[in-house]
């Protein structure tokens, strides 16, 4: 058959191709054996150890699991929604933190500093300490004009802890920037502020993509860290203690750790899919 324009391979051509797809084909039979091997001796071995029925029916109880579903998928809805309102409000103050350490002269030395002492203070206090500092303490001080509900300051931690992490991922794709791209632009007659907006960030964020998505996936789980404030939220996590509490059986846990696994793998492919399509050969799975 000839392709488009009226050219036809070779015979050398088509025989080549036709070893390319034998060789494509044994190496996906080759991969498909060796994983069923390795998961069946897997399977084999565990179930046949002394102590499956009991760790079957303590943590892989299905009748349970399928019973105290509703209530986690419930609480797993409001993970869901508390990430993506955090997650822009992270996208905001990091890249607002990010501008402000790159800002060039004397006059912004305060703000540099003020934007270096957050990045620094936030990255270095444990997540689950600004949980509880903000989420006990601010309401206990019972100040008028503050919020007090723990769910809130539990969002605001969220926010100031990844916001510092985030806040570093774009400053080092502005930094990687070339300077000569600054110098043509301001030759061209831009200000510093349209630079920024129109020649700098748009290609910082392109090449921060794949550690952006990343710090995203680690917000989706770590929401279920907002169990620790009480009885304020009842998410999937504090859906899945109630639940173990009244049995003692720890299927609960299992089923929520999967549904959070499910909500993360999606966003997880997209990061490799992402790195691969500017370069980056290591985020491929096989």
């Amino acid at each position: 058959m000839s392709a488009p324009g009226g050219w036809t391979p070779s015979a050398v051509e088509l025989e080549r191709r036709a070893y390319r797809r034998s060789r494509s084909r044994r190496s996906v039979l080759i991969a498909l054996v060796s994983t069923a091997v390795v998961v069946g001796v897997l399977v084999t071995v565990v179930v046949n150890s002394s102590g499956w029925p009991r760790v079957r029916s303590t943590f892989f109880d299905l009748g349970y699991g399928w019973q105290v579903l509703p209530d986690i998928l419930r609480g797993l809805w409001l993970n869901v929604r508390l990430m993506v309102a955090c997650g822009l409000c992270i996208l905001v103050l990091a890249m607002v933190v990010a501008l402000a350490r790159t800002l060039r002269g004397p006059v912004f030395f305060p703000v540099r500093i003020l934007a270096t002492a957050y990045a620094d203070v936030f990255r270095g206090l444990p997540l689950i300490l600004v949980l509880l500092l903000l989420g006990f303490g601010v309401p206990s001080l019972r100040l008028s004009f503050l919020p007090r509900d723990p769910l809130f300051w539990g969002c605001v931690s969220l926010v100031l802890v990844y916001g510092a992490y985030v806040s570093e991922v774009f400053r080092a794709g502005i930094e990687s920037i070339h300077p000569s791209q600054r110098a043509a632009s301001r030759s061209l007659g831009l200000s510093h502020a349209q630079t920024m907006r129109f020649v700098v960030v748009p290609q910082a964020v392109r090449r921060v993509l794949p550690p952006l998505l990343n710090d995203m996936v680690a917000l989706q789980k770590d929401t279920g860290l907002l169990y620790v404030l009480g009885a304020v939220a009842y998410d999937a996590i504090l859906n899945a203690k109630i639940e173990t509490a009244r049995t003692f059986n720890y299927t609960p846990y299992v089923v929520a750790g999967l549904l959070f696994i499910l909500l993360t793998i999606p966003m997880t492919r997209l990061t490799d899919h992402v790195a691969r399509r500017q370069g980056w050969n290591g985020g491929s799975v096989v």
